[in-house]
């Protein structure tokens, strides 16, 4: 799981750069609500990729080399797709997302007793069951879907509450393709402007 979460995290470094440059280029001004909804999920990312650090998943060297080498090219991979068509950008990340739902549902099925005899590890406590959840429903473009406040009292809430991310942006991903809901996301930016 940690080498899927060091991967997992540069869909929304390379959106984010992509969308960066354009607006340098000042091509594309009203996308600084998406670029927060892409950092939102790069911070829920980074969160679970420090679970599975405290959990031991980088261990081996041979494995951070493989994880950090992969996701260096993944970015790459997912820049040149974004710039040619940020439409099929997103649809492949709400595959890889939609296998990763699955990957963890599978695995929390599997191993349901012997998850919930353990502990959470205390940054993914720190992060679910903090009052200040920052950042936290803010890539999760399903309106309806209202306020999440996972609980974590075991190792089995926790991988239940990844997958749970996961299917988050299997959502967000597959909003950013509808040109209705990327209306409605410029639209809430603009109604809630700061002074």
């Amino acid at each position: 799981f940690w080498f899927l979460e060091t991967v997992a995290r540069m869909p929304y470094f390379s959106y984010i750069s992509c969308i960066h440059l354009y607006e340098t280029l000042g091509w594309w001004r009203a996308a600084a609500e998406l670029r927060k909804i892409h950092f939102a999920e790069e911070w829920n990312e980074l969160h679970h990729l420090q679970i599975m650090e405290a959990l031991g998943g980088d261990r081996l060297w041979f494995d951070r080399f493989l994880a950090y080498h992969s996701a260096i090219a993944y970015y790459w991979v997912l820049v040149g797709l974004y710039i040619c068509s940020p439409k099929l950008a997103y649809n492949f990340s709400e595959l890889l997302e939609a296998h990763a739902v699955d990957t963890y549902g599978e695995f929390v099925s599997s191993n349901e007793e012997l998850l919930k005899s353990l502990e959470p590890p205390l940054v993914a406590a720190q992060y679910y069951r903090s009052p200040d959840l920052y950042m936290f429903d803010e890539f999760q473009t399903d309106i309806s879907s209202g306020k999440r406040n996972p609980k974590c009292d075991n190792l089995y809430d926790v991988f239940v509450n990844i997958r749970d991310d996961e299917a988050e942006h299997v959502k967000t991903m597959n909003a950013c393709q509808d040109s209705e809901i990327m209306d409605e996301i410029v639209e809430r930016r603009e109604k809630t402007r700061r002074v």
